[in-house]
């Protein structure tokens, strides 16, 4: 291992269906966090983990936060807040322009020293440059954010200079995992959330 490989933990926070979970199984290059147009199918914090020679990159993939409407929804929500605890870096995904249930999720990184990021997802779906400005604008002066990226986690855009970035915020020290380990789900547990994701996807 070189002397200067670097490891950390990336927490990936925001609303339901933004894209979190496919941008993982997109960074990690595998299934491991299920996607699905309703809301709420990622029910644990997921570990995906990226190794190369230089670095280990930890991400934890938590629920969407929202206003919980019933038991799940609170729990949940409980899990994403507990999620940006002590992490090296926090990405912020959202796919549209700024409002009130942002602005609670915003209110959540005033208590964490970590930096955090703006990731502006979906730009696959959006017609012009314009249109990403305009989102992005929206969020000028609600959070110290240290960087903004905007990306399509489907298509792969611009996936590589984020994690450039997060390079970055990573510290000297030893692999917390194997290097060929992508996950902390069992085998068992994999093929369960394949199987939840095509029963949701009916």
């Amino acid at each position: 291992m070189k002397s200067n490989f670097k490891s950390g933990f990336v927490s990936i926070v925001g609303k339901p269906n933004v894209g979190k979970s496919t941008f993982l199984n997109q960074i990690i290059g595998s299934k491991i966090a299920i996607t699905s147009p309703k809301p709420q199918t990622t029910r644990n914090r997921i570990l995906g983990i990226k190794t190369t020679e230089d670095y280990q990159m930890v991400f934890v993939d938590t629920p969407g936060i929202h206003k919980p409407l019933h038991q799940l929804g609170k729990i949940l929500d409980d899990t994403a807040y507990s999620a940006i605890q002590g992490m090296d870096a926090v990405l912020f995904m959202v796919d549209k322009e700024r409002s009130f249930a942002e602005d609670q999720i915003i209110k959540l990184f005033n208590a964490v020293d970590s930096p955090v990021y703006l990731v502006i997802n979906k730009i696959d779906l959006l017609k012009s440059r314009a249109e990403i400005d305009k989102i992005i604008m929206s969020y000028l002066g609600a959070f110290p954010f240290k960087g903004f990226f905007p990306i399509s986690a489907k298509e792969a855009t611009n996936t590589d200079k984020l994690i450039e970035a997060l390079k970055e915020d990573l510290q000297i020290g030893y692999p917390f995992f194997d290097e060929d380990q992508i996950s902390n789900q069992t085998d068992f547990q994999l093929m369960s959330e394949i199987i939840r994701e095509k029963v949701l996807y009916k």
